[in-house]
């Protein structure tokens, strides 16, 4: 029984071997099934129209793309490749830019609130520059016209205050403030008689009267400040670049075919010359030895792996018969 299992484990070891060795073909599958790594491949264009012409023995072929401004024509396939039989090499890449853009001066007014009126701190307050872009399609970059400022009062609020004046009255004949007007008028208001300070002066008197009253106006609670941004606006009503790929590549036909010459005949009493294959160089002997070795070895594995098998299954039914089972 040991030795039945020793058998079965060595063939198992030499399946495995034979799967890692690089000339197998179980090698080949196991890395063939290797999933890509890494980042994900960039995007490739594809051309709209392919276009071959041959001159001077060279041939030449057009790829043709058709992108819009917006795309990055650095995608566009530019490598050497094999086609048909010939190595093609890029010669140039042709821009044609058929897109169309239609331009125009736009003016936006901005308003904003303010709390001064003072134009230097107004200006600190504007953006340099508004990028603008309209309901038709419009896009463009707009600056203030610092000459076309308007500055005007968002409100107002009233106000009341008291003011006082005064007034001299010398050599009156007595301290007795019936001798002063009651009321005076300054700056177009009237002031009511609040105090008198007496100063004796011999035999007259001086008096310095106060006179008090309230003043009332409006203030302006702030201010609204319109400015002209104005500029160059564009639209692209036709958004289409035609890249063209030019290759080259050299026919070496001639005119030519490329078909197995038809066998020529022998002349009359001549033996005919018959075709050998080429002879296996020592690389290919080698491979094809390598490959019989690696069959004959993956049989004998297969071989001791069935044979196990069959031993179990006898075994099984051994022990059945016995009543083991």
């Amino acid at each position: 029984m040991k030795k039945h299992r020793r058998l079965f484990a060595l063939a198992s070891a030499l399946l495995l071997a034979l799967a890692a060795l690089p000339g197998t073909a179980l090698a080949a599958d196991a890395e063939g099934t290797e999933p890509a790594q890494g980042a994900p491949p960039p995007a490739v264009l594809y051309p709209a129209e392919v276009r071959t012409s041959e001159e001077n023995g060279m041939i030449r072929l057009e790829k043709v793309y058709y992108l819009s401004t917006r795309d990055d024509p650095a995608a566009i396939p530019t490598g050497d490749f094999d086609r048909e039989g010939r190595h093609y090499t890029l010669l140039d890449v042709l821009k044609n830019d058929l897109s169309e853009t239609d331009a125009k001066d736009y003016i936006e007014v901005v308003t904003l609130d303010s709390s001064t009126k003072d134009m230097g701190e107004i200006i600190k307050m504007l953006e340099p520059e508004r990028e603008i872009a309209t309901e038709d399609g419009y896009t463009g970059i707009l600056k203030p016209d610092y000459t076309k400022i308007t500055v005007e009062a968002a409100g107002y609020k009233n106000n009341s205050w008291t003011v006082s004046a005064t007034r001299t009255y010398p050599n009156l004949s007595d301290a007795d403030a019936s001798l002063l007007p009651k009321t005076i008028t300054d700056s177009g208001r009237t002031l009511t008689l609040a105090n008198v300070d007496w100063q004796e002066a011999g035999e007259f008197y001086n008096a310095v009267a106060s006179y008090t009253g309230t003043a009332s106006g409006r203030s302006v609670t702030g201010y609204t400040v319109s400015v002209e941004y104005s500029g160059e606006v564009t639209k692209t009503s036709r958004d289409t670049v035609i890249y063209t790929a030019v290759f080259s590549a050299e026919n070496t036909s001639h005119g030519e075919t490329h078909l197995d010459p038809e066998p020529t005949a022998t002349p009359e009493g001549e033996d005919a010359q018959q075709t050998k294959p080429p002879e296996p160089t020592q690389d290919s002997g080698g491979s094809v030895a390598g490959k019989i070795v690696v069959t004959v070895l993956a049989g004998i594995a297969a071989l001791a792996i069935i044979g196990y098998g069959g031993w179990r299954g006898y075994k099984y039914i051994r022990d059945k018969k016995r009543g083991y089972v």
